[in-house]
């Protein structure tokens, strides 16, 4: 008796464990929201401009963040419901593991937070040797005092972006045609002179009609000692698109201009050893691969 009756005592107590732990399992458990985090181009290189995507753990009224010392901010996407900010890696960027640091406002509550570690590698970039008029390498005291004032007023250019995104949606091309130079090689100017490509060039004749690649107000349009006839069109948030090299300006300072507007003819003004359009693309003071950014899928909002 004694013996059936601690078989049934122990029966319960098995019974109400596998109870307590079905009452445990995954499917009845509250699962912890996470952060969704990505961005494209997958693999980023020194150079690469990127765009990140989050949706964070909680309806958000705001979503703000820091990447390699800049400030983001992130724009609300509703079709999907997330929030994406472009960005980029400086050339002077060493491989490694950096931090995208989150922080997002809720509706109510106390904003939540996350980091996520992000790889950078190192791009492939190649070498080559130029011959050019000797007064870009070595210029006299009147061409140095003009290389002053240039410096001077693209500085000062540089310090009037908005900090309202004017862009929208994806990156055109500002011509159709090939590239002849790509973004970061290693150029060497008379045997001496070395300098980094900070732009692509495309190889098109004088008198070649340029785009807008988008949306953006004019904040330099004048002729300049190494650029030539140079455009600056600012697109809000510290992102910059620069074209050199013109034969012709065709807008003004503080014009607004629409993405595929034409704004200018490809020449050969400047420090140029022929006819091409040479474009470059500025973020917070550091050049990216326009190459890369004309590739990348950006939302409309």
């Amino acid at each position: 008796m004694i013996f059936a009756r601690a078989t049934a005592l122990l029966v319960i107590i098995v019974t109400s464990l596998l109870s307590a732990r079905a009452d445990q399992s995954p499917s009845k458990r509250t699962a912890t929201p996470q952060w969704f985090i990505r961005w494209q181009p997958v693999r980023l290189v020194n150079g690469t401009p990127v765009v990140f995507r989050v949706k964070p753990p909680t309806t958000a009224k705001s979503l703000n963040g820091t990447w390699l010392g800049h400030d983001l901010t992130f724009t609300f996407e509703p079709s999907t419901r997330t929030w994406y900010a472009l960005a980029g890696t400086s050339l002077e960027t060493k491989p490694g593991t950096y931090s995208l640091t989150l922080t997002a406002e809720p509706e109510k509550g106390m904003p939540v937070s996350s980091v996520k570690r992000i790889r950078v590698g190192a791009g492939k970039y190649h070498t080559i040797a130029l011959l050019i008029p000797k007064k870009f390498t070595e210029p006299n005291a009147a061409q140095v005092e003009a290389i002053n004032q240039d410096k001077t007023l693209k500085d000062k250019a540089f310090l009037q972006s908005s900090t309202r995104r004017e862009w929208s949606g994806g990156f055109l091309s500002p011509v159709n045609a090939p590239v002849s130079d790509v973004f970061g090689t290693r150029r060497t100017f008379n045997g001496a002179v070395e300098s980094v490509h900070k732009g692509v060039d495309y190889a098109v004749p004088a008198g070649t009609p340029v785009f807008a690649v988008n949306s953006g107000t004019v904040i330099l349009a004048h002729p300049l000692f190494f650029e030539g006839n140079c455009v600056v069109l600012d697109h809000g948030q510290g992102l910059l698109t620069l074209y050199l090299h013109l034969s012709e300006i065709g807008v003004r300072e503080g014009d607004r201009i629409a993405k595929g507007q034409q704004i200018g003819m490809s020449g050969a003004t400047g420090r140029a050893t022929g006819a091409h359009l040479h474009v470059a693309v500025r973020w917070q003071g550091m050049y990216l691969n326009p190459a890369t950014l004309f590739s990348l899928h950006l939302p409309r909002t």
